[in-house]
């Protein structure tokens, strides 16, 4: 039997043709997804599930989906779907991220250059039978300073163009090394320079912890007098009341928008307030770039329904079903590697090795790798994925060697990371045992055996007595349980650390009081996702 997709959002007869053509059997019903009672009552039916962005893939919808096996999303943005819920049914969760590319990046010019001139206000005043030509005093675009916020697929794009437009650029991002900054004509900063020497401002980074609010009333307050910002990114990026109140005060001169904290937005602190764009959503609004991702999704999901080709998935490794039974604990494990290295360290990574000891040296070390930098900068690009990463770290200017070698210890096969910053270099290996799940087997060259959990604390210390006990009874104060306690030092009264497997999340509090401690150097919480 013919497998069967349902497309409930929007797309071209041509990508609806696709799944015909390659043998799939497909239920067009484009305003379906507005009518989420009706979707969840048919969803029983497929095999696949094609959507844009009017669909919401909940978890009482996936419930429903007894017969899924992949939902295919046509655009980046996945915040529409439930991927934890749909991880665990086991369906695939595909996007195309970079279809929406140019088109995003053009119209965050395109928001800059209204702002700039006023030209929506000029534009009502003037059909509105006025002439109001000393009331729209613009600003040149040519010879100003460019602040972009978040140097990846966009955010380069979004450079390139303003540096044809004769601007300085700016360019802040954790993960832009100084040589691909050269290379790109923009100079790197740190965020506090770049709000206080640009002209406007661009956001092009995701939604994640440690971006949500990242232009707030603090930052605002930090810019340049009469700066003007624009977010064609994620809604939330930028505190819209701050912003309202800065743009009332004169501070900021104005603003672009096509995100919004709430959409559809209704209603928002910058509507009505001078010199303010607001835009509804439509970064990817373009015929070309529509048609692109539509496409792009149909040859997906055909590929996987009818061969069992995976690409772009979210939650799952580019993988043959063949490799498969072999791979997938080992894909789980270069992903906890990739992403304990990514929430440890702070500064931007110049240097990536990988080494494959033993029996990991024979697999299929494309898809390791790439699941182990998926997890590397999952916490500064939450949209990334298998195929994605490789690209973002090139892109980048961030070396990655591979080193393969025959075993030379204990365990069959291992994997070991290690990353470069300018100041530092650090290092964590594990492996995977006969239950199939991932272990840490060393970090900083100091050995240990530990399990991998959802919720952990990584402590750096000087070895000294005293320190299980006061770990211990701080979280226990704390009420905190640990479900597992591993320790490693390289020396007597030399460097240590300690692992801790918990129960949940650690607050700010705990940490603080942990790090109190003259003794204790680092105390990081780690999230991981694992079975």
């Amino acid at each position: 039997m013919a497998p069967r997709v349902l497309v409930s959002d929007e797309l071209s007869e041509t990508a609806v043709q696709i799944f015909r053509d390659r043998g799939v059997e497909v239920d067009f019903q484009p305003q379906l997804g507005k009518d989420k009672d009706k979707l969840a009552e048919i969803i029983g039916n497929y095999d696949g599930l094609a959507i844009r962005s009017a669909t919401k893939a909940t978890e009482k919808l996936i419930s429903a989906a007894t017969n899924l096996k992949v939902i295919g999303r046509a655009g980046i943005g996945v915040d529409n779907v439930d991927i934890p819920a749909a991880s665990r049914r086991g369906i695939i969760v595909m996007n195309t991220p970079f279809g929406n590319s140019i088109t995003t990046a053009e119209h965050a010019i395109a928001l800059m250059f209204a702002v700039a001139r006023q030209m929506p206000a000029a534009d009502a005043s003037t059909q509105a039978g006025k002439w109001e030509k000393s009331k729209f005093m613009g600003v040149e675009i040519t010879g100003k300073t460019l602040g972009v916020i978040g140097a990846g697929n966009i955010g380069s794009i979004v450079c390139a163009r303003a540096i044809g437009l004769k601007m300085h650029v700016l360019a802040y991002d954790p993960f832009l090394s100084k040589e691909r900054a050269e290379e790109m004509g923009v100079t790197k900063v740190e965020l506090d320079e770049l709000l206080a020497k640009a002209d406007f401002i661009t956001l092009h980074v995701p939604m994640t912890d440690k971006t949500r609010g990242i232009l707030g009333a603090e930052n605002l307050a930090k810019t340049k007098p009469g700066v003007r910002i624009i977010n064609c990114a994620r809604g939330g990026l930028v505190d819209e009341a701050a912003l309202a109140e800065a743009i009332k005060s004169g501070h900021v001169a104005g603003a672009g928008f096509d995100v919004f904290e709430v959409e559809p937005a209704k209603e928002s602190p910058l509507f009505g307030l001078p010199n303010v764009v607001c835009t509804p959503h439509l970064g990817a609004s373009t015929t070309e770039a529509q048609e692109n991702v539509a496409l792009q999704v149909a040859e997906q999901m055909s590929d996987y329904l009818v061969k069992g080709a995976v690409s772009n998935a979210i939650n799952m490794p580019s993988i043959t079903a063949e490799e498969a039974p072999i791979l997938k604990p080992f894909i789980r494990l270069a992903d906890v590697l990739g992403a304990f290295v990514g929430q440890v360290t702070e500064e931007p990574i110049k240097e990536i090795e990988i080494l494959f000891d033993g029996a990991t040296a024979t697999m299929n070390t494309r898809a390791l790798t790439s699941a182990l930098l998926a997890g590397l900068i999952r916490t500064q690009v939450a949209d990334v994925n298998m195929v994605s990463a490789p690209i973002m770290i090139k892109e980048k200017g961030i070396v990655l060697s591979e080193v393969k070698r025959d075993k030379t210890g204990v365990f069959d096969g291992y994997i070991k990371l290690t990353v470069k910053t300018d100041s530092m270099t650090r290092s964590i290996a594990g492996t995977v045992f006969s239950d199939g799940k991932p272990r840490f087997i060393q970090i900083k060259g100091i050995n240990l055996d530990a399990d991998v959990g959802s919720h952990m604390v990584y402590i750096t210390n000087t070895d000294v007595p005293g320190m299980i006990g006061f770990i211990g009874t701080t979280l226990g104060a704390a009420g905190v349980n640990i479900a597992n306690f591993q320790l490693g030092r390289d020396k007597q009264g030399g460097d240590a650390i300690a692992l801790l497997y918990v129960d949940g999340p650690i607050g700010d509090e705990v940490l603080a009081k942990l790090t109190a401690n003259a003794a204790i150097r680092q105390a990081k919480p780690l999230v991981f996702a694992v079975d």
